[in-house]
């Protein structure tokens, strides 16, 4: 560097460093807030009409920690997690006029409620055709497969 440049920089240093060491206290980075685990991402998931007494169920999944009394918790906060992108709801209906085959996957219901990434749920879940057969196992560790 020539030493031109170096007493241009120096000054410069000598004029900004003292400016950024005399910001006021509060203008000081502070840590953003950390979002409350329990409320943010909790589903009550309930399952009926599979056919078989046995199928039918209501659990709770609490994600980040997980808990609650699904029998896969980590495979199905994971599961879900994994669906989740900025901006979409991961639980959205098929969409109204969509081309879905007429292949009946058998009478089971499911529906899903709570909040999930701090936003509220409320999904309903078939198997009445092909696309609502498709939107079920893509969430198949969180309602689980229907034996029907």
């Amino acid at each position: 560097m020539s030493p031109h440049r170096l007493a241009i920089a120096t000054a410069a240093a000598a004029v900004v460093l003292p400016a950024l060491l005399s910001a006021a206290p509060g203008a000081a980075a502070k840590p953003l807030p950390v979002p409350s685990p329990g409320p943010a991402h909790h589903l009550t998931v309930t399952i009926s009409d599979t056919g078989n007494a046995a199928d039918g169920r209501t659990y709770d999944l609490y994600c980040h920690p997980t808990g609650g009394s699904h029998p896969s918790p980590e495979a199905a906060c994971a599961e879900v997690s994994k669906k989740t992108v900025w901006g979409a709801d991961p639980f959205a209906p098929v969409p109204k006029g969509a081309a879905c085959t007429k292949i009946y996957g058998g009478p089971a219901t499911g529906h899903v409620e709570g909040r999930w990434s701090g936003r509220p749920v409320n999904a309903d879940f078939s198997r009445a055709d092909g696309c609502e057969i498709g939107r079920w196992n893509k969430f198949a560790k969180l309602l689980g497969t229907p034996r029907n």
